[in-house]
């Protein structure tokens, strides 16, 4: 009943340089992500109104190339208009309870035919920043309700509490963010280039 968002929003994608022009003129799109460990199944990315997170991503991915498969020379970011649509929003407790629900049915109908993927560290990180469940997990969730003819959701959203303690005994992280997974690629109304703070203009 209340899934369907209203408004429009800001995503924020972090990539090479070289593409944002080609996909601003629709010569190229964002490519759609379908791994293993991707956080919130698969789709195409976008950090909820942070353009600075999208920022410091792609220039993570400059330096590791090893963890992109389109590795970033020029670290860049391309903004969206977003229309999230029939959303599953996993800051909703009916979500969450209809994710549970699919975890359910995915180890039941697992626990003799495959192993059960698990949702990795790397390194000395203590975020799970490899989620082969989670992601497993919400595709079981998009399959069960294409099988009953359910509804697709067009989009899902979650937030994570990533990084560091901010500060000593803080309650938030260094690297908290909202992410967008965009199933339905016709939620995206448009790109555009993220433009510099105009600080000449004074308002009174």
């Amino acid at each position: 009943m209340y899934s369907r968002k209203t408004g429009l929003i800001f995503g924020f994608h972090g990539c090479d340089q070289e593409i944002i022009e080609k996909i601003v003129l629709g010569i190229e799109n964002l490519k759609h992500s379908e791994n293993s460990y991707d956080w919130l199944g698969h789709g195409i990315y976008f950090w909820e109104n942070s353009q600075s997170r999208a920022q410091e991503f792609a220039e993570f991915l400059s330096k590791h190339p090893d963890r992109s498969h389109h590795p970033i020379k020029t670290p860049a970011v391309i903004g969206a208009v977003l229309d999230l649509g029939f959303c599953l929003d996993l800051t909703d407790f009916a979500n969450l309870v209809l994710l549970k629900e699919s975890y359910e049915l995915f180890i039941a109908a697992g626990k003799k035919s495959r192993a059960i993927p698990t949702n990795k560290v790397i390194g000395s990180n203590n975020d799970l920043l490899l989620r082969d469940l989670d992601c497993a997990i919400i595709e079981t969730l998009h399959t069960t309700r294409k099988e009953k003819k359910l509804q697709a959701f067009d989009s899902v959203r979650g937030v994570f509490w990533e990084g560091d303690d901010l500060y000593p005994n803080a309650g938030f992280k260094e690297k908290n963010h909202i992410q967008i997974c965009i199933r339905n690629p016709n939620c995206i109304k448009g790109f555009f280039i993220p433009r510099e703070f105009d600080n000449s203009f004074s308002k009174v």
